[in-house]
């Protein structure tokens, strides 16, 4: 097996060859997907860096690796004696890409990337800093796939249809709204490639990429017609009359860009520059005329219908009874039997499967004992895997689909004694957590407004965290998805949070992290709702999704206020009314006690 070390000497060959300046690797798969399947894997098949953001720019004689705050000990780790320095995103002094490569570069370099792993966005970006020095872009360069020895086949799993009974709308009629935003933009071609965008509109679910039930296809979207770009044999014959029903014509998932080649110049294109790869927009004719905008799938897929959040009630009800099972279970036996991160995750697995209609984790689990609770999105391995004990914290987020939604829960389990600093941690961000799901709001209000709710308990004390306070999540699809969300630290108007909408979903999950020690995180999703309406405006207000208890052993009431304890036991006591009944007596018991008015 190549060292990394010599994998980049290899890259460093090909770039050499063909009169290269700098070549980068992103994470990306053909999609702009935040998970790629093991074909796509470059980033972490030339540094050894897992986490699921990153990108690389390798020089002649220098290499350097951008992740955000959820890797930084993760990347510090993984990158050890690889040659490759670390650039921690977001950062004082450390340089955006863009921004290294102008210093680095000299007059007519050129810089070398596969096309279909870059975003518009961001090749224009570079573009824009680096046309100062007349630097140009070979944009077809895929060297990497030229000594990536065993390289995985592109996945072709089968596609099935998700029925009305739980879409809540048929694609029929996603179809009619969208070619309406297409004409409102005065646009007749909408050029698709983001995976759970195509999945979502077409009411159809694959497995191509890990944890996310999409499949790899490319649309062409026209006023009358529409094509879709897959490998035919992932549909069986009900699905390829469905497909066919909805005026859509299937043709082969490699023949996409060369179509695109022989668009009509009179056509009015559509796309979205921050979700299409950079070899989309190379490839359309050069006249053609472009509206760059984002998907109007993007907001239609975010504000869920009344069928699918009532679905991700019956969802959560289902997850809340396997996630406190699990946390029964291992506090009755920590210490008592051998348990480790692995095991633990298992067995919450094994939870989950219990439930009628699970079909499988929503993302890879996190399950973080006492110092590897402080890794954002640590993820045990078996070189990792340590034993639980009874003391300290375990950190653990995970996440389910079910036929009646997605799921995403962080929990941090006390697993026995505790130190006034893991106490006063776990007080605080639970404040965080509960002040920030009651807040009400007028409407026209977005996450990066709203951040500051949940980060103000902890500011007070001196602390943050490094990540975002909420994500959107997707409907049986991403477990992360756009617009919505919560944070503050937005680079650009371009990547602004969306007005909260009834219907949308988010996660709320602040948290502490202290490196080598403990990680804190409670997370639940929440689903924004309107409240009421006066002459001051439309009100909106969220209502938990998740149910499972939190854990007095680890608070301490001295950071709480009295509102922030009656908060507590009012979400409490709605926990113990819709979960004991799932219960057996032993398991109501224990949750009697631990929901209990204090």
């Amino acid at each position: 097996m190549k060292t990394v070390k010599e994998k980049l000497q290899l890259l460093r060959i090909k770039m050499k060859e063909n009169n290269i300046s700098a070549y980068i690797v992103c994470t990306q798969d053909f999609h702009g997907s935040e998970y790629v399947g093991d074909y796509f894997k470059e980033r972490e098949y030339l540094s050894g860096f897992t986490g699921s953001a990153g990108t690389i720019v390798v020089l002649e004689k220098e290499a350097a690796l951008w992740t955000d705050g959820r890797y930084f000990l993760q990347a510090e780790k993984e990158l050890e004696d690889s040659d490759i320095d670390l650039m921690k995103m977001f950062q004082p002094d450390v340089p955006e890409i863009d921004e290294y490569l102008f210093d680095k570069l000299s007059e007519n370099g050129r810089i070398a990337f596969d096309g279909r792993t870059v975003s518009i966005a961001f090749a224009e970006q570079l573009n824009k800093k680096l046309s100062l020095k007349n630097i140009s872009f070979v944009y077809d360069a895929d060297y990497i796939d030229d000594f990536w020895e065993d390289r995985p086949e592109l996945s072709k799993e089968p596609v099935w249809r998700l029925s009305e009974k739980y879409a809540g709308v048929d694609s029929f009629e996603k179809m009619r709204i969208l070619r309406k935003k297409m004409s409102d933009n005065n646009t007749d071609v909408f050029v698709l490639s983001a995976l759970d965008e195509i999945a979502w509109l077409l009411n159809l679910r694959g497995n191509d990429v890990l944890c996310n039930p999409v499949f790899l296809s490319y649309m062409i979207i026209y006023a009358d017609s529409a094509v879709l770009y897959a490998d035919e044999k992932i549909f069986n014959e009900d699905i390829k009359e469905y497909i066919s029903s909805l005026k859509i014509e299937i043709r082969p998932y490699m023949s996409f860009y060369s179509d695109l080649k022989v668009i009509k110049a009179e056509n009015h294109v559509l796309i979205d520059s921050r979700n299409s790869n950079y070899l989309i927009k190379m490839s359309l004719p050069d006249k053609i005329k472009i509206t760059d905008k984002q998907s109007p799938v993007i907001l239609m897929k975010s504000v869920k219908n009344k069928t699918e959040y009532e679905n991700e009630r019956k969802a959560h009800i289902k997850d809340g009874i396997a996630v406190t099972k699990f946390m029964y279970w291992l506090q009755k036996n920590v210490g008592k039997m051998q348990i480790t991160e692995v095991s633990a995750a298992k067995k919450l697995e094994a939870l989950r499967n219990e439930q009628e209609g699970y079909l499988g984790p929503s993302f890879t689990p996190i399950m973080a004992y006492r110092e590897h609770g402080a890794i954002v999105h640590y993820s045990a391995t078996e070189e990792s895997d340590i034993a639980l004990q009874p003391e300290s914290f375990l950190l653990s987020d995970t996440g389910g689909h079910y036929y009646d939604g997605s799921t995403d829960i962080t929990r941090t389990f006390p697993l026995g004694r505790l130190t006034d600093a893991e106490k006063k941690a776990y007080t605080i961000v639970l404040t965080a957590h509960l002040r920030l799901k009651n807040t009400k709001f007028p409407y026209g209000m977005t996450g990066t407004q709203l951040d500051c709710v949940a980060r103000q308990p902890l500011w007070q004390y001196g602390m943050d965290y490094n990540h975002g306070t909420g994500h959107g999540v997707g409907y049986i699809l991403n477990v992360h998805e756009a617009p919505n969300g919560i944070g503050w630290q937005m680079r650009n108007k371009k990547n602004m949070y969306a007005v909260f909408e009834e219907g949308m979903i988010t996660s709320n999950e602040p948290g502490f992290y202290c490196t080598g020690r403990f990680g804190i995180r409670h997370e639940n999703l929440i689903l924004c709702l309107k409240g009421d309406k006066n002459e001051n405006g439309q009100f909106m207000y969220f209502e938990n999704l998740t149910m499972v208890p939190f854990d007095w052993d680890a608070i301490d009431r001295k950071y709480m206020t009295d509102r922030d304890i009656s908060l507590l036991n009012e979400y409490h006591s709605e926990v113990y009314k819709r979960i004991s009944p799932y219960l057996d007596e032993d398991e109501k018991a224990w949750l009697r006690e631990k929901t209990m008015p204090r």
